[in-house]
């Protein structure tokens, strides 16, 4: 007799044994292999990348985090050079901190703008623009530091650098420009391609050599030629336009002994008697001592006063004694998503004004960050031109804030991305504010 029959009393039918659990399975999932659950994370990454969100988290988390990392790596590079010119030693970083605060309000502020209101502040914005950049000019105005006119007063310790807002008045008149040719039929036209673009470009960049900032000069051209690439110029037009320019820089760099002694420093092992090479070889061994995670915050020994303009210029190399490799790599990443989103959200829009301000803005940003990142590992001159979001100056962060806003704001109206942040409900500081005023009094007794 079996157990159960045995348990089952007299008189009573043997009850039916109670299956167990299965057996675990020692084949993988779907009878797939190692290769097939890669493929399937895979899949699933590509489809979490293909969200309409995608691209509005990675510029406004790239941009912030660039900002954040910026003011801690401007504390630690600026306190000797603060304390060398008899300042307290956080006198930089208090400057770049309320122009951080300025700049989180601007970009605020772009994030909510439409993009007609975005196309409305084009035309004022330029002529500001011009108009400060002539008022550099004007002698008893502006300023020269370090060999280039390009700055004004604005009171105490306080400049500002109009050409800075040149880019971004370039970047949002040339988008309502080349959208309002679309809108009329006449971007088929090269002519009408460029003009009125280019001699208004060429207009900025003679204010701006004028002051001998060859550098800023450098970007511009890089927006210029996003422009035109992005409204479809023609392979000859794009090639003669690009062999004039070529031409030129050569001719402002063949007579200028300044530009040509920093020429000289690309693969230069001995500083010798040149400044520009002293800088690019500090900067490289301050880049070569950081190793893997860096000598930690705070310990360069390269800001010391053996590296020139370490809180600005030369902030990536600081960046990479202090934090290594993995400090370095990870602004590289940053960058690198950053400038993705910007392509995917003009690759993504149907309006031809968000689709050229998008491009413009994210070819403004990644010039300036390949110049300058170049300029410190030697691959390319010292242009003197800082790494936006990152380096200290008030100037240069406050319209990149504002071009990172206005990308967040057309990242919010993208295909379906309007629809998921509807979805997704109030943010947390919007579920807070709310909490806050529900708390208050009424005032009634």
């Amino acid at each position: 007799m079996s157990a159960q029959q045995r348990t089952a009393g007299p008189g009573r039918r043997p009850t039916a044994p109670v299956p167990g659990p299965p057996a675990p399975s020692l084949r993988p999932a779907g009878g797939r292999g190692p290769l097939g659950g890669a493929r399937a994370a895979l899949e699933r990454l590509r489809r979490a990348w293909d969200r309409p969100l995608t691209a509005y988290y990675l510029i406004l988390g790239g941009g912030l985090l660039l900002t954040v990392l910026g003011l801690v790596m401007v504390f630690s590079s600026s306190q000797i050079t603060a304390l060398a010119q008899g300042l307290p030693s956080t006198y930089y970083f208090r400057k770049q901190l309320l122009a951080v605060a300025i700049g989180g309000a601007l970009m605020l502020v772009a994030s909510r703008l439409s993009v007609r209101r975005l196309r409305a502040l084009a035309r004022p914005l330029l002529v500001a623009s011009v108009v400060l950049m002539a008022l550099v000019q004007v002698p008893g105005v502006g300023m020269e530091i370090k060999g280039n006119r390009n700055w004004l007063s604005l009171g105490g310790p306080f400049q500002l650098q109009p050409s800075e807002f040149g880019k971004l008045a370039l970047v949002l008149w040339g988008a309502d420009v080349l959208a309002r040719m679309i809108e009329r039929g006449t971007l088929d036209r090269w002519k009408h391609l460029l003009v009125p673009l280019v001699p208004v470009a060429l207009l900025l960049l003679g204010l701006i050599m004028l002051g001998g900032d060859m550098g800023t000069a450098m970007i511009l051209v890089a927006v210029l030629f996003g422009l035109l690439w992005l409204a479809g110029a023609p392979t000859r037009l794009f090639a003669g336009t690009l062999a004039v320019a070529g031409l030129m820089t050569a001719l402002l760099i063949a007579t200028s002994p300044n530009r040509m002694s920093r020429l000289e420093c690309l693969g230069a092992t001995d500083p010798g008697r040149n400044d520009q090479c002293w800088q690019a070889l500090h900067g490289i061994y301050a880049l070569a001592s950081g190793g893997w995670f860096g000598s930690g915050l705070g310990a360069s020994v390269e800001k010391w006063g053996e590296l020139p303009e370490a809180h600005t210029d030369f902030i990536f190399a600081i960046t990479g004694e202090e934090l290594g490799l993995a400090g370095t790599l990870s602004v590289l990443a940053l960058f690198a998503a950053l400038g993705y989103a910007g392509i995917r959200v003009a690759g993504r829009t149907e309006d031809p004004f968000v689709r050229f301000a998008a491009g413009g803005v994210t070819t403004w940003i990644t010039a300036q960050f390949v110049i300058n990142i170049g300029a410190v590992l030697g691959l390319l001159p010292i242009a003197g031109v800082p790494l936006p979001l990152f380096s200290y100056g008030g100037s240069a962060l406050l319209p990149t804030m504002f071009a990172v806003g206005m990308l967040i704001s057309f990242a919010r109206s993208g295909p379906g991305a309007r629809a998921a942040l509807a979805a997704r409900g109030p943010g947390v500081m919007t579920r807070t504010m709310r909490r806050i005023a529900g708390r208050r009094p009424s005032g009634k007794r």
